[in-house]
């Protein structure tokens, strides 16, 4: 009995801890992360059930200081939550060009395709951020890859209008 207490503790405080630091990294709370991380070391590499890391999350929702935190004590830049996106594809679909950038600069694959197929550079074109298309392209992003419907980058900025970033690719 008192053994299952025990693990019934543990458990709670493995989940609870799970839950604080996605919790930190969508709401930018750097201190909760750093202390989940100075007990955990592995906790910046947790993944939540729809397969989010603390990077992915707070990259999508522009939490620069904590996706700074998360690099620099090593998290994995290139980590796929279940439909096999990364954090720089995430801002690449919200346009945070700063963030896009520190992912870029610290290692993040820029040809990286998801489940669809679909690229860094697709997303960028898709929505309009031609910043951060164009620092793609500077660090390599490969214009020819298509996803699994057969479109590049340049498809879907011609389908959405977006002249700046069809000019940037043709």
């Amino acid at each position: 009995m008192k053994n299952l207490l025990i693990l019934t503790i543990m458990i709670s405080t493995l989940t609870s801890s799970a839950q604080d630091i996605f919790e930190a990294s969508r709401t930018g709370d750097v201190e909760t992360l750093r202390n989940l991380y100075n007990q955990n070391k592995e906790s910046i590499n947790a993944v939540d059930s729809k397969g989010f890391t603390p990077l992915i999350l707070s990259a999508y929702n522009n939490q620069k200081e904590v996706v700074s935190f998360l690099l620099e004590k090593g998290c994995d830049v290139n980590a796929k939550d279940t439909s096999g996106n990364t954090a720089l594809m995430g801002v690449c679909f919200k346009g945070n060009y700063e963030i896009a950038k520190i992912l870029i600069d610290s290692g993040a694959k820029v040809n990286q395709q998801n489940y669809n197929d679909a690229t860094a550079l697709i997303y960028a074109s898709t929505f309009g951020h031609e910043d951060i298309a164009a620092y793609l392209l500077k660090n390599n992003a490969n214009k020819s890859i298509a996803d699994n419907r057969g479109n590049t980058a340049l498809k879907h900025a011609q389908m959405q209008g977006n002249a700046d970033i069809i000019s940037l690719l043709e």
